[in-house]
């Protein structure tokens, strides 16, 4: 049994974190900025915005983990390589046999093929996410290479799966149920990578154990990709409906006002971007990681989904953008 800290573990990566270390019999704590969480009395609770580094630093200054896992991402005010390299110091211990820090396939920047080995975006990158999750990652293999801090790094592609708080799977299913005609930009060739946040955790908890892993990044993707209309058709056959798909010219879409990260968006969150195509490789050799196959994966969420109380939604923009009007 570990003593474990979650940095963030109520939500979507961390509760899934969370489930499966309780069912291992870790030890768990959670820091978060909340009160309360989904597990009751078998968590212990550090209240502490992650994001304050003087705070960060109070709340850990007397207690020592086995292993920590930081998954969280502030998508208000952003989480600079700083406010991450706080919480590693602070917990840096002998004892401390593993820092594994959620990070994002977002850190390649450009399009093409790569494995763990390709470059980072710099810290000018017009991405703020990207630059900060990748200077994060910088800044924690530093810490590494001369401190001896025993990190390793995970970089997702999208996740999916029960409890996403990012309006992606969800998105397309409330258009299929309610028969609507579903936007997709251009010939919707763009491809795409999924991982199911089990894999996400699980790969995490690998990360934790594996020697191998200390000081290593690990893509997490489903490879090969699929492209925008090959997962609408796969969220279709799920749900047992037909996808009514209609083709729309991007200039067109953001001549409407169309959004990647806010309302009105037009694909999900932030689903249409040109993406890096990620190997996963050195995850299923050094970590054993095999992923959940997508459409198993997207009927379990689809699942899940259907137990939710969806609100009530506005299509007339949507309505506006198709007709033209």
């Amino acid at each position: 049994m570990a003593r474990a800290l979650v940095i963030g573990g109520t939500l979507f990566i961390g509760r899934s974190l969370v489930e499966q270390l309780l069912v291992r019999g870790d030890e768990v704590v959670i820091m978060h900025r909340g009160s309360g969480t989904p597990f009751g009395s078998r968590v212990a609770e550090l209240q502490c915005d992650r994001n304050d580094v003087a705070a960060v630093r109070a709340a850990l200054k007397d207690s020592r983990f086995d292993v920590v896992y930081d998954n969280v991402y502030d998508w208000q005010r952003g989480t600079s390589a700083e406010q991450v390299s706080a919480a590693a110091i602070a917990v840096a211990s002998e004892r401390l046999r593993r820092y594994v820090f959620t990070s994002s396939v977002a850190v390649y920047g450009a399009e093409g093929e790569c494995d763990e080995g390709g470059p980072l975006v710099a810290a000018d990158y017009p991405n703020g996410y990207a630059a900060q999750k990748a200077e994060s990652e910088r800044a924690l293999f530093d810490l590494h290479l001369y401190k001896g801090v025993p990190v390793a790094t995970l970089r997702p592609t999208f996740i999916y799966g029960p409890y996403n708080a990012f309006d992606r799977e969800a998105f397309f299913w409330d258009r299929l149920l309610a028969g609507r005609p579903i936007v997709v930009p251009e010939d919707g060739s763009r491809r795409m990578q999924w991982v199911h946040v089990r894999d996400v955790a699980r790969a995490a908890m690998l990360a934790g154990d594996e020697p191998r892993a200390i000081g290593r990044a690990y893509n997490l993707a489903g490879y090969p990709p699929v492209t925008q209309i090959e997962y609408l058709q796969l969220l279709a056959q799920v749900a047992g409906k037909r996808a009514s798909i209609v083709r729309v010219p991007r200039a067109q879409i953001e001549q409407a006002g169309g959004q990647l990260f806010a309302q009105p968006l037009y694909f999900g969150v932030y689903l249409d971007v040109p993406l890096t195509v990620a190997r996963n490789d050195r995850a299923r050799s050094e970590l054993g990681l095999d992923l959940t196959p997508l459409e198993d994966g997207l009927r379990e969420t689809y699942r899940w989904y259907q137990q939710q109380q969806r609100p009530r939604l506005d299509f007339s923009w949507e309505d506006r953008l198709l007709t033209g009007a």
